[in-house]
C-alpha cells in the first residue's frame, strides 16, 4: 500500500525543493499538534486587529468561506462556525448542540479521543453507549449496523475520522453509508485530519464534522470549527447545555453581526488565514496530502530498515501520525530516546497504547521528505548512543498487531 500511494501522490505532485527550516532554530514538532508552523504563519501574529472591526470581520469571513471551499460542492447546504478554545472545545460544542438531550449516540471508540468522546457525552448527561475496539482495532460497518438494529434509541453516530493516539485512519465513508442506510445521522471528528485528508460532502455524508486551527492546515492553536449542514445549525437552537460552546448561538451572531460573540483570538484568526492560503497554494486537500504520505512513507522505511516495526499493518497507516513499538532491547529507554532525538532537533510523541509500550511520530507540519530523512538519521544515531543495536520490538508486540485483520 506504502509503495503504490507514494507512486500515485508523486506522479500528482512531484517532490518540491526542500522547504525552509524553522527559522528560530527551533526542534520540529513531530507531533499531531500543535505542529511546526511556517514563518510566514508565524509573521501574521505580529500584528493587532480590533475585534469588532470591519478588517477583521472581512478576515473572519474570508476564513470561513475558505473552510466551506474543502467539502466540495454542497450545494449551499453547510455553514462554518468557528469556536474559540482548543479542538475539545470544538468537539464538546458539537456533541452539545447536535445531540438533542432526548437523543442517543453511539460511540466508535479506538483509541483515546474516541474515549474522551465518551467522556464528554457524559459530563453532557447525553445518553450514550459504545462499541470499544481498544487500541487501535477500525471499527467496521456490519458491527455498526448490527449496534443500530439491536437499539431503535440512538439517534446518533459518532466517529473519529484519524485518531492519532494510534495513527489509525478509520473507515468513515463505510461508517456513514451503514448510519444513514439505518436512517441515523454521523458526526465526525475529523481533528487531525481535515485539510490533508478528503472529507468531501459528494462522498461521505455527515450531518457535521470538526477540526481546529493547529492541524493540517498549519495554523496555531486558538480555535476549532465546525461545518454543519444549514438545517443542523437551525435545529440546535436553544440545545445546548453550554452558553459559550453554543454553536447555534455562534452561527446566529456572526451571520448577523460579522463578529465572534465573545473576544476572539484575533492574532489565531491572522495565522490561520495565512496559513489557509499557502494550503491553497500548495494543491489544497490533495497536495497538502501527498506531502504528507511522502513525509510517511519516507519515514516508515527508513525506521523499518533500523528494525523498528510499526503498530499498523500498512493499508491502516495514515499519513498524520504513525506508532512504533519501542524495541525490546533491554538498553532502549523511551524517556532517554526522546532527548537524544530532541538534542537533534526533532521532538517526538509518547506512545498512548495501553497493551504494548511504543512511541509516535507525526507526520504532518511545515516539513518535507528531506526532514523525514534527517529523523531518521537522527533515530539511528540516537540508537547507537544507547548502546542499542537492534530496534526489533517484543514478540508480544507482533503478536498483538497480528490481531488487525490484514
Amino acid at each position: 500500500m506504502l509503495s503504490e500511494h507514494k507512486l500515485a501522490a508523486q506522479a500528482t505532485f512531484p517532490a518540491p525543493a526542500p522547504l525552509p527550516a524553522p527559522a528560530l532554530g527551533e526542534p520540529y514538532l513531530l507531533t499531531p499538534g500543535p505542529l511546526t508552523t511556517s514563518y510566514a504563519v508565524k509573521q501574521a501574529m505580529l500584528r493587532d486587529w480590533g475585534s469588532w472591526d470591519g478588517d477583521f470581520r472581512a478576515m473572519t469571513s474570508e476564513m470561513r468561506q475558505r473552510l466551506l471551499a474543502m467539502l466540495g460542492d454542497g450545494n449551499g447546504e453547510f455553514d462554518c462556525v468557528p469556536m474559540q478554545g482548543s479542538g475539545s472545545f470544538a468537539v464538546e460544542a458539537m456533541l452539545g448542540s447536535f445531540v438533542p438531550r432526548d437523543g442517543k449516540a453511539l460511540v466508535l471508540v479506538n483509541g483515546a479521543y474516541g474515549q474522551r468522546i465518551v467522556q464528554t457525552l457524559g459530563y453532557l448527561g447525553r445518553d450514550h453507549v459504545a462499541i470499544d475496539k481498544g487500541d487501535y482495532m477500525p471499527p467496521r460497518g456490519d458491527e455498526v449496523a448490527a449496534a443500530l438494529d439491536a437499539d431503535p434509541a440512538i439517534t446518533h453516530v459518532i466517529l473519529v475520522h484519524c485518531e492519532t493516539s494510534s495513527g489509525i485512519l478509520n473507515p468513515v465513508a463505510e461508517i456513514s453509508e451503514t448510519v444513514y442506510a439505518k436512517g441515523r445521522k454521523f458526526l465526525v471528528d475529523s481533528m487531525s485530519a481535515f485539510g490533508a485528508i478528503p472529507l468531501e460532502v459528494g462522498d461521505v455524508r455527515y450531518e457535521a464534522m470538526v477540526s481546529s486551527a493547529n492541524k493540517c492546515i498549519e495554523g496555531v492553536p486558538g480555535f476549532g470549527f465546525i461545518i454543519a449542514r444549514k438545517s443542523e445549525l437551525e435545529a440546535a437552537k436553544g440545545r445546548s447545555h453550554s452558553l459559550s460552546l453554543d454553536v447555534h448561538a455562534q452561527w446566529a451572531h456572526m451571520n448577523k453581526t460579522g463578529q465572534w460573540r465573545y473576544t476572539p483570538p484575533t492574532h489565531v484568526v491572522a495565522a490561520f488565514l495565512e496559513a489557509l492560503r499557502q494550503h491553497e497554494v500548495e494543491g489544497g486537500v490533495a497536495g497538502r496530502g501527498a506531502r504528507y504520505a511522502r513525509n510517511r512513507d519516507v519515514m516508515v522505511s527508513g525506521m523499518r530498515e533500523l528494525g523498528f516495526e510499526t503498530l499498523l499493518k500498512d493499508r491502516w497507516l495514515s499519513p498524520i501520525i504513525v506508532t512504533f513499538f519501542n524495541p525490546a532491547h533491554p538498553d532502549f529507554s523511551f524517556d532517554r530516546f526522546y532527548e537524544l532525538m530532541k538534542e537533534k532537533g526533532f521532538i517526538i510523541y509518547p506512545g498512548k497504547l495501553t497493551v504494548v509500550d511504543s512511541f509516535r511520530v507525526g507526520c504532518i507540519g511545515r516539513m518535507d521528505e528531506h526532514v523525514m530523512r534527517k529523523v531518521v538519521e537522527a533515530a539511528g544515531q540516537s540508537l547507537r548512543e544507547m548502546g542499542v543495536d537492534t530496534a526489533a520490538p517484543p514478540a508480544a508486540a507482533i503478536a498483538e498487531r497480528a490481531k488487525l485483520a490484514a
